[in-house]
């Protein structure tokens, strides 16, 4: 059986509808309130529970009788490891949707996961899919191609936020990333193997590639695109996090400054963070774009993903993770999703359930990368 827990949230709801349709796998559904939980009369073996996820007594009973447990819960940042130790403790493998470096680190000092078990976190579009995206553009190139040099991506899109993703974007501010660091580091790049602090500059009224209209772009050099420059044995690294919406972008160029010392000043905060993305969305179309340009001596490749909700895409990826954790292709271990799955397996899976479009583009040097047509495959 697998369970969900969180599975009345946006993510979780599209993990469960992925995985309900996918079968055979009975399926525990949990939430606070049980009751918002949505369950398709065409699902068998699907069951309902209540659980509190700061309760360490009801996420045990959750988790008990569990092959796989995944972690669509949040705030992620203030829940850490907990969901972890119970699912482990249940004996069951665990999958997590965010969960990042510190969740590594707390199973890690305990020698977590043991008796042959499997932990896999940051199984979402960020982290995650964008680990993924970029290694299969380096194992996917031509056979003779020189190997990569240079990667960058730019991502997001315009969506609302939703409370708890709103508390983690908050939490991320100083938390998240290795060694008690934030989740990123703004303006920070990564050249010639160590990340370079302040070495790009954001973007207030930039046009990027594949993105509609103009947007500001903001530079930030996370842990995960560390992990997989100097994985890919980059020279250079570049993330540039994407905003189309106006309040939103106003906001979060002030956001470190907002005094968040109380409960309820971060509750305050929560609200402008979901207030500004509701009135930029007001009256125009929902997107995310996940745009990666790898190159290397002679050659450039750009992925193009497009979603219309980044919510439904990080279920599917998730669900993915959890489908590849039970097939066994996922050794037994602590693993971050970008280092453990197969890209092209991830990729196929995405494309089958109608989470997000993929294409390649693909240019010599000197040329431009076309806005259409060029297509290798027409796919990933």
């Amino acid at each position: 059986m697998i369970a969900v827990l969180g599975a009345s949230g946006e993510v979780g709801r599209h993990a469960v509808e992925t995985l309900a349709r996918g079968g055979p796998y009975p399926l525990r559904l949990g939430a606070r309130h049980p009751e918002a939980v949505t369950v398709d009369a065409s699902w068998r073996d699907v069951e309902t529970v209540a659980v509190d996820a700061t309760d360490r007594a009801s996420l045990a009973a959750f988790c008990r009788g569990q092959r796989v447990v995944l972690n669509c819960a949040g705030p992620s940042y203030l829940l850490k490891e907990k969901v972890a130790r119970a699912a482990l403790a249940a004996g069951a493998d665990y999958v997590d949707v965010l969960g990042d470096d510190p969740v590594a680190e707390a199973l890690a000092r305990v020698g977590a996961p043991a008796d042959g078990r499997t932990v896999v976190l940051s199984a979402g579009t960020v982290p995650g899919l964008s680990g993924l995206v970029p290694r299969h553009l380096a194992q996917s190139r031509a056979p003779g191609t020189s190997g990569p040099t240079a990667l960058t991506v730019h991502a997001g899109g315009l969506e609302r936020a939703t409370r708890t993703v709103a508390a983690d974007i908050l939490l991320s501010l100083r938390t998240g990333g290795p060694d008690g660091e934030p989740y990123g580091h703004p303006l920070a790049m990564w050249r010639g193997g160590r990340r370079e602090v302040r070495a790009l500059r954001a973007e207030e009224d930039a046009e990027v590639p594949f993105f509609p209209g103009r947007v500001a772009t903001h530079p930030l050099l996370t842990a995960e695109v560390q992990r997989l420059a100097a994985a890919l044995g980059l020279t250079e690294a570049r993330w540039y996090n994407v905003f189309p919406g106006a309040r939103v972008r106003a906001l979060f160029t002030t956001l470190p400054t907002l005094p968040t010392d109380t409960d309820e000043r971060r509750q305050e905060v929560v609200d402008r963070i979901i207030r500004a993305g509701e009135i930029d969305l007001a009256g125009r179309t929902p997107y995310y774009r996940l745009v990666v340009e790898l190159s290397g001596p002679g050659w450039t490749r750009t992925a193009v993903v497009r979603a219309d909700d980044s919510y439904r895409l990080t279920g599917a990826v998730a669900a993915v993770a959890v489908r590849e954790v039970l097939a066994g292709r996922v050794a037994p271990g602590l693993h971050f999703a970008a280092e453990a799955l197969d890209p092209a397996r991830v990729v196929a899976a995405l494309e089958r359930v109608g989470a997000a479009e993929f294409a390649v583009f693909a240019a010599s040097t000197g040329q431009d990368v076309p806005s259409v047509g060029a297509f290798e495959d027409g796919a990933l």
